[in-house]
């Protein structure tokens, strides 16, 4: 009987569980390397739209993800006051709020908890060295561990560590976008609704805000030109952020008040990470560490939830030649992740006004694209993840 195959996955995210989840279905030792102390839940919206629909069904767990709907019920632009001024096509279950709309926190920790019997976890821990030669591929990390194993999965964030041992200088392009968004989870209030409201002013600037199901109110503010934060400390950086802020109008003064206490404060300059190639030898990228799409392009967790799955059905399709699976898992994953990673011309312009009349051809423009004759436009514009083949399939693990 053949011996089962072992895989080391690095980051305990979408990505990494769901290729955890999946290795694990078809026979591998599975463990899973990450650097937090402990499972981190928590995290921002986002969605799970087309063929990653089809992947929940597949794991079984559809219903358990719908069950954590964060309750937003639509999307709306408002003014500085707050009134609504458009609303954005919600029908279907991938319009811009879609069926399937939850915390990042709460998918994995769905996929986490209906993982299969066997998954190991080294918690607090990071990849300092790895060794693919002739022999063996090793993994030694900084707590002195020696992890011998058949297969490295990458599937950390856009500023992955263990992916700079692995590739050589060139093989990652980082795209800094020129926009800075820092998140947080803040006190509900009387005044906060079901909706995802949405306001953008002058200078580059936009103000979030949304529900969750834990009686809480998630916040973003956006802004770009960036704000350049690297190294400071909350204080500071949420003077800065004052400083850009000031007469935004809307919620910003609330919410710049409540970052100050929130626990769960992040602050991203959004970068997309492009690759020619995901895999090198025995090692392969999975998530944002490989093409980070940024919350601009969308779909990032949908496309981490996907790769998972097409990772471990080309492994089982190939189980003589990892070469040949994982070149196969990237002729499959490539054209969907370009389709997210590929901006509209013009969008920095649009999303991001600096003047007040290009903020008055923005709310033209969106009164526009939101009205029914052009609804059917806009709302295929939020159905970008159906444009892909079936999902491979996935062979029965061999016993």
């Amino acid at each position: 009987m053949q011996q089962p195959r072992t895989v080391v996955v690095s980051g305990a995210s979408i990505a990494g569980l769901s290729a955890a989840f999946w290795l694990r279905k078809q026979g591998w030792n599975v463990s899973v390397i990450e650097r937090a102390d402990s499972f981190r839940d928590g995290g921002q919206n986002v969605d799970v739209r087309g063929v990653a629909r089809d992947v929940l069904h597949r794991m079984g767990l559809f219903d358990a993800v719908k069950a954590q709907n964060t309750t937003e019920t639509g999307a709306v632009f408002v003014d500085r006051n707050g009134s609504v001024t458009a609303e954005l096509p919600s029908d279907g279950p991938d319009g811009a709020t879609a069926e399937l709309e939850i915390l990042r926190g709460d998918l994995a920790r769905v996929i986490h908890d209906h993982l299969p019997d066997g998954v190991e976890f080294l918690y607090g821990d990071t990849i300092t060295e790895v060794t693919d030669g002739s022999g063996p591929l090793q993994v030694i990390t900084a707590g002195h561990r020696t992890l011998p194993c058949d297969l490295l999965v990458i599937a950390e964030g856009v500023r992955s560590t263990t992916r700079e041992l692995v590739f050589p200088p060139g093989a990652v392009t980082s795209d800094d976008l020129d926009v800075s968004m820092v998140f947080g989870t803040i006190p509900r209030t009387g005044d906060d609704t079901t909706t995802w409201r949405w306001h953008t002013t002058t200078r580059g600037r936009q103000i979030h805000l949304r529900p969750d199901p834990h009686g809480t109110t998630r916040a973003m503010l956006c802004c770009s030109p960036a704000v350049d934060l690297a190294g400071l400390d909350r204080a500071q950086a949420l003077t800065r952020l004052r400083q850009r802020f000031a007469n935004a109008g809307w919620q910003a003064p609330r919410i710049l008040d409540d970052f100050t206490s929130t626990d769960d404060l992040y602050i991203d300059q959004l970068t997309q990470i492009r690759m020619a190639t995901w895999h090198r030898g025995r090692t392969v990228t999975a998530g944002d560490a490989g093409w980070c799409v940024t919350p601009m392009g969308g779909g990032g967790a949908s496309l981490a939830l996907t790769s998972g799955y097409v990772l471990a059905a080309q492994l089982a399709a190939h189980p003589d030649s990892t070469e040949n699976a994982l070149a196969d898992y990237e002729t499959w994953m490539r054209p969907l992740v370009d389709q997210f990673q590929t901006l509209p011309r013009g969008w920095k312009r649009f999303a991001y006004p600096q003047t007040a009349t290009g903020l008055k051809i923005r709310h033209i423009a969106s009164k526009a694209l939101t009205s029914r004759p052009l609804r059917p436009l806009t709302d295929k514009l939020t159905q970008a993840a159906h444009i892909s083949p079936p999902l491979p399939d996935m062979p029965r693990p061999s016993s």
